[in-house]
């Protein structure tokens, strides 16, 4: 069972928080390269500090933006399988899946799921609304997009996948011997990881409805399917497809999309909608293809 692969005595909850020090530690290093990009701006062509997250994520071209906050992925990721490995003694198999591999189809099956519907609702919405949109397409700064994001998007995704889904997901479960409450837990620290996000201050706190909601449907397919590979999927095509479709000056990544959103962002059914409407229906559509069981077992019992 997935959950149980970490439950050791040895893996007391103090090692993860250890661990997750340590990987914040790691991360940090990471941003290196782009403080030493901000500095070289500042000193060597005189421009002026970015005062905040808006005019940071401005500060350079953004395809060299996406790259350069993607960078710390690739520290955490090699960060994770140290901690892992030498603080807990595990395996990385064991903090991703109980199969005894990865079932990369199920990472593709959502991955392709999770496309399709973002694509679908993309067209929806701009043939619905082509006032709100500008034609942002520009051949070869997209051509360069589609290479960095399809290489590092996916690696920022599975970082936060084992952080959340895979080493809090056991650590909590170590803490509470239940499976509910690393559930909660690592859904609401999820959602609270997007506080620095731009749309948090042009949408408001509401937003966090979706954040937390996203982050409760990744740990519920995660412990219904007992891997990380649905989520695994999911996550990479959210962030992956969004990046090459659509971009704002209000978004967390300044991309060369296709189309470009003009509009006012308001709070509404798009946020209620996906926590509410879309995620219970994948979720379904999950439970059938895979034939999920014994819900508030996987979802809500105690661990021995």
């Amino acid at each position: 069972m997935f959950l149980e692969q970490g439950i050791k005595v040895e893996n007391n909850f103090g090692k993860y928080i250890i661990g997750s020090l340590l990987i914040i530690a790691i991360s940090f290093i990471g941003q290196l390269p782009l403080l030493v990009g901000v500095f070289y701006e500042i000193f060597i062509n005189g421009r002026k500090y970015p005062s905040d997250n808006y005019e940071l994520m401005h500060f350079f071209e953004p395809n060299l933006t996406l790259f350069l906050i993607l960078i710390p992925s690739l520290f955490t990721l090699v960060g994770i399988y140290f901690i892992v490995k030498f603080v807990h003694r595990q395996s990385l198999l064991s903090v991703t899946t109980a199969r005894k591999s990865i079932d990369w189809k199920r990472v593709v099956f959502s991955f392709v799921i999770w496309s399709l519907f973002t694509i679908g609702i993309t067209l929806l919405t701009y043939f619905l609304n082509p006032e709100n949109y500008e034609i942002n397409f520009n051949l070869v700064p997209f051509l360069v997009l589609v290479f960095i994001g399809s290489i590092l998007i996916p690696i920022q995704t599975t970082v936060e996948e084992y952080v959340f889904r895979g080493y809090l997901m056991q650590g909590f479960a170590n803490l509470a011997r239940n499976k509910w409450f690393p559930l909660l837990m690592t859904s609401i620290i999820f959602g609270g990881m997007h506080l620095a996000n731009p749309e948090v201050s042009k949408m408001g706190n509401i937003i966090f409805v979706y954040y937390i909601g996203t982050g409760l449907f990744l740990g519920i397919i995660t412990l219904m399917d007992e891997g990380m590979e649905l989520a695994l999927g999911f996550h990479a095509a959210n962030n992956l497809v969004s990046a090459l479709l659509v971009t704002s000056d209000w978004s967390a990544f300044q991309t060369h999309s296709i189309l470009k959103d003009v509009s006012e962002p308001i709070v509404g059914f798009d946020i209620i909608i996906p926590v509410f409407i879309i995620y219970p229906l994948l979720l379904l559509v999950f439970s059938i293809k895979y034939k999920w069981n014994n819900w508030t077992e996987k979802l809500t019992g105690t661990i021995k």
